[in-house]
């Protein structure tokens, strides 16, 4: 396989995730108000729209479908954390279905509910499995209702998991908040840090975050690092994922090992470069560690 960006044909989507499911590729991605998509590839080039994976009908939510993972449990069940809007308390609430194939039907797990209620706007659910086993699910509270001092912000919280995935076993930690310039400057008073995903190296955690607003050129993704998967993450202020001369509004970033053990970057980019929407196309970058255990997505 060539190791080199792939701009896929994948459009009007966002959040874009790959599972790598017994050798064959899947996509999910915010990407319809009636649920979740889901595509199929062989070799991530050529992508095949399956269809609804997720359906509203079904689901605690009524709108603003976003942001879907998939994990592969232990007992082969497959389980997708989410955001949707609350029918209840028309909030936006992290929900957790399962499937028995990645094509769905998922299902709620807890009918007519989301996974858990904090009382506040809760998106972009990312869980992360340890070497030990233990799972931790990193969420963020949403910059829509966190308002600290007239600054409304985005911020990064981990919890850890039960072995089912679908209960937070204890309160939530804020391991990451908008900070330097950056992430700070293009709107003063609207700040983001969303979009977690985690990945292991050489015993570091890294975390990956999305900084800016999604429908400007400047969403861009940034990475942290700890010694531990509950805390302790320090900012690099190195960017992974920054706009180009052809790519606007690179983030919301995820990732996973192809057939051939190659690490790729998952993120999606604005369809139309010079008209910035919720209209993006899924991208995929070959994503390496360098001797120093720093982290790269080669993209450009």
């Amino acid at each position: 396989m060539s190791c080199q960006l792939i701009v896929t044909d994948v459009t009007e989507i966002g959040d874009p995730f790959v599972l790598n499911y017994k050798g064959v590729y899947y996509m999910y991605a915010t990407s319809s108000k009636e649920g979740f998509k889901v595509w199929k590839s062989l070799d991530l080039k050529n992508w095949r729209d399956c269809g609804l994976c997720y359906f509203k009908q079904d689901s605690f939510g009524y709108m603003d479908f976003w942001a879907p993972e998939v994990t592969v449990r232990r007992d082969g069940k497959l389980v997708m954390h989410f955001t949707a809007k609350d029918k209840t308390s028309n909030g936006l609430r992290t929900g957790v279905a399962v499937a028995d194939s990645p094509l769905g039907v998922f299902r709620d797990v807890y009918c007519g509910k989301p996974m858990f209620d904090l009382g506040y706007s809760v998106i972009d659910a990312h869980c992360f499995t340890d070497d030990d086993g233990k799972s931790y699910l990193y969420y963020v509270r949403d910059v829509s209702d966190n308002v600290q001092q007239g600054i409304h912000k985005s911020e990064i919280y981990v919890s850890p998991l039960s072995d089912s995935l679908t209960e937070l076993t204890a309160e939530g930690k804020m391991v990451l908040t908008p900070s330097g310039e950056e992430e700070t400057t293009l709107n003063p008073t609207w700040q983001w840090n969303e979009g977690p995903f985690v990945l292991k190296h050489g015993g570091r955690y890294y975390l990956n975050y999305s900084y800016n607003v999604f429908d400007s050129k400047y969403y861009s993704v940034g990475v942290a690092e700890s010694d531990s998967p509950t805390g302790g993450f320090v900012k690099t202020n190195r960017y992974l994922l920054r706009y180009t001369p052809t790519l606007s509004g690179p983030g919301h970033n995820s990732y996973f090992t192809d057939n051939d053990g190659q690490l790729w970057c998952a993120f999606h980019v604005h369809t139309r470069y010079d008209s910035p929407s919720g209209d993006r196309t899924a991208c995929l970058a070959p994503a390496y560690f360098d001797s120093d255990g720093r982290l790269f997505v080669r993209y450009k």
